[in-house]
């Protein structure tokens, strides 16, 4: 492959140690894997950061003029909400960038808006309501108990065992609590059963990589079986130490259907170049989409970069992969 220019596009952390700063710093551990990959490549990559002051990046990018982007925005200024507003910047200003477009972005990072397109289009996923303001949300289609997510994080933000509620009046107890720290949250079905995480590469074709589990055996009986923000970013807690991730062999059946699933919200959600989804199989065997993820976590130890290590395909050319797929498009 010829050398080239590649831009480095992230968001930036918020300084010093804050609550749910470990999700947010991890994105400057993409940010060095992928530059790392591709220095070994033989291209030049240049690290751009991406905050309000626009005109401050487009002095960067015109200033090195890169080939293509690699981003890797989760956030502008740790607001949730623009999550799509760079690849949206991107497109405007016609830089080819790997991932998905604006618009994939910024629905699957919506999980009410997400959970309305999943249901509309009648691809399976737990029961919900929406909680907003002072209003209380209508549960009585729900059976408890349920999972409180905030609408907008990412990253397990806000979700860990305290998220879930047994009875009706303990979660509105609580809702207030959520709304004022998050603003509108899901109440969703807790569905008991086997967690997978199912990655997908490729462009113009995608390829559905091996089904990774998560493993809750060693879970006691007093927790939920969920993957909160502890199990993701607290070393020391139980949850980080013991969910860990599995490939597991499955039936050829078991397979098919998890891939379809996961295909099926992969197309419907324009996702593009790479994405992962996340299912429950509960006790009736139907897979329930949890979280449709445009542009999953680069990080070398995530489970994306896991997934294709389970197809054979080591970090510097899964890089080279996602490089590769923009630049044949660009």
């Amino acid at each position: 492959m010829k050398a080239h220019r590649i831009g480095i596009v992230h968001n930036v952390p918020a300084s010093g140690d804050y609550v749910f700063s470990a999700s947010s710093e991890d994105v400057l551990v993409q940010a060095n894997a992928v530059e790392k990959a591709l220095r070994e490549l033989g291209h030049t990559p240049y690290r751009v950061p991406f905050t309000r002051d626009l005109g401050e990046f487009l002095r960067i990018m015109d200033s090195i003029r890169p080939r293509a982007v690699f981003n890797l925005c989760e956030t502008v200024d740790e607001d949730p909400r623009f999550a799509g507003h760079p690849a949206a910047v991107f497109e405007l200003m016609g830089v080819p960038f790997t991932g998905s477009p604006s618009t994939a972005l910024t629905i699957s990072t919506d999980k009410i808006l997400s959970k309305k397109l999943l249901e509309a289009s009648g691809i399976p996923t737990p029961r919900s309501a929406r909680a907003a303001g002072g209003a209380l949300p209508d549960l009585s289609a729900l059976r408890f108990p349920v999972l409180v997510k905030p609408r907008l994080e990412d990253g397990s933000i806000g979700i860990d065992q305290e998220s879930v509620f047994r009875d009706e009046p303990s979660l509105r107890g609580a809702l207030d609590g959520f709304l004022n720290r998050f603003g509108d949250v899901l109440v969703e079905e807790y569905i008991e059963g086997r967690e997978f995480n199912i990655s997908i590469i490729g462009f113009p074709e995608p390829e559905v990589l091996p089904p990774a589990e998560i493993d809750f055996s060693s879970f006691p009986k007093d927790l939920f079986r969920i993957v909160g923000y502890r199990a993701k970013w607290d070393p020391a807690s139980f949850e980080y130490n013991h969910t860990n991730r599995v490939f597991p062999e499955l039936s050829g059946d078991l397979v098919s259907l998890l891939g379809k699933t996961a295909r099926a919200c992969f197309d419907l959600f324009s996702l593009r170049d790479y994405g992962r989804v996340d299912l429950r199989l509960g006790p009736d065997g139907i897979p329930r989409v949890l979280e449709v993820n445009a542009n999953p976590c680069l990080s070398p130890d995530a489970g994306f970069a896991a997934a294709a290590a389970a197809r054979g395909t080591d970090y510097r050319s899964l890089v080279e992969k996602l490089l590769d797929a923009v630049l044949r498009r660009a």
